[in-house]
C-alpha cells in the first residue's frame, strides 16, 4: 500500500474536508434520533399498556444503535488519521458542474489480504482548493475505505472514497509532491477514461471494475 506523509492542517481541514462535515453532520443527526428515540421509550412505558411495552423495545434498540453511530463518528472523522492509514491514489476533474465537481478515481476496492482489483470510482466535491476547476487537473487523493460494508459486491469489494491531499493542507509544496508521487501510468489512465466518469456515476456500485490484464504495466503488479 502506498502512504503519503505529511502535516495535516487542521484547522483547514475543519473548514474545507468534506469528509469531516460529513461524518459532524452524522453525528449530529445521531445524537438527535437517540434524543427522540429515548423519549418515545420513556413516554410508552409511561402508557403503561401491553402494545406499548413492546413498541418501547423497539425504540430502545433504535436508541442504542443511534448512540452507537454518534460514538462511532467521532472515531472515523479523526483527520490525521484518515490520512495517515489511507493509500495515495490518483484522480482527476473530469466535469465541473453546478456547485462543484466530479472526480474520477482509481482506486484498489479489494478486501484487505487480497489480491488488488483496481476500478474507476467517481465523487462529486463542493470546492478543490489548491486546485484548477477544469477537466483533467491531477488531484493527488487518499483513499478511504468503509470498516464495516454492510453491502458487498460478490462479497469481495469493500466501499471506497476518496479524499483530495487539498482538504488537508494548503501548502501547494505538499500538494505537488503527493502528485509525483503517483506513477504517469496511473494518471494518463485516468485521462484515457475521461469519458467513463458518468457511466460510472450512474452505475447502480459506483464503481467500475478494471479488468487486471489491460492495465498498464506497473499497476497492479
Amino acid at each position: 500500500m502506498r502512504r503519503f506523509e505529511f502535516a495535516v492542517d487542521r484547522r483547514h481541514a475543519r473548514a474545507v474536508n468534506e469528509v469531516v462535515a460529513d461524518l459532524r453532520r452524522l453525528r449530529i443527526l445521531a445524537v438527535a434520533a437517540a434524543v427522540v428515540a429515548a423519549a418515545c421509550t420513556a413516554y410508552l412505558i409511561w402508557l403503561n399498556h401491553p402494545w406499548s411495552y413492546l413498541l418501547a423495545v423497539a425504540f430502545v434498540l433504535g436508541t442504542a444503535t443511534s448512540l452507537w453511530v454518534a460514538l462511532w463518528a467521532p472515531r472515523r472523522s479523526n483527520i490525521q488519521k484518515l490520512y495517515a492509514d489511507g493509500e495515495l491514489v490518483p484522480a482527476v476533474v473530469s466535469r465541473a458542474k453546478p456547485g462543484g465537481l466530479v472526480l474520477l478515481a482509481l482506486v484498489d476496492v479489494a478486501r484487505p489480504d487480497t489480491e488488488p482489483r483496481y476500478a474507476l470510482v467517481t465523487r462529486k466535491v463542493r470546492a478543490l482548493p489548491g486546485h484548477q476547476a477544469q477537466p483533467g487537473e491531477r488531484v493527488p487523493s487518499i483513499a478511504v475505505r468503509a470498516e464495516r460494508a454492510s453491502r458487498t459486491v460478490g462479497e469481495r469489494w469493500l466501499p471506497v472514497d476518496t479524499m483530495p491531499i487539498a482538504w488537508g493542507t494548503a501548502d501547494a509544496v505538499v500538494i505537488e509532491r503527493a502528485r509525483a508521487a503517483i506513477s504517469e501510468a496511473e494518471w494518463q489512465l485516468l485521462a484515457d477514461n475521461l469519458s467513463l466518469a458518468e457511466q460510472v456515476r450512474r452505475s447502480s456500485a459506483k464503481r467500475l471494475l478494471l479488468d487486471p490484464q489491460r492495465l498498464p504495466g506497473g499497476i497492479g503488479r
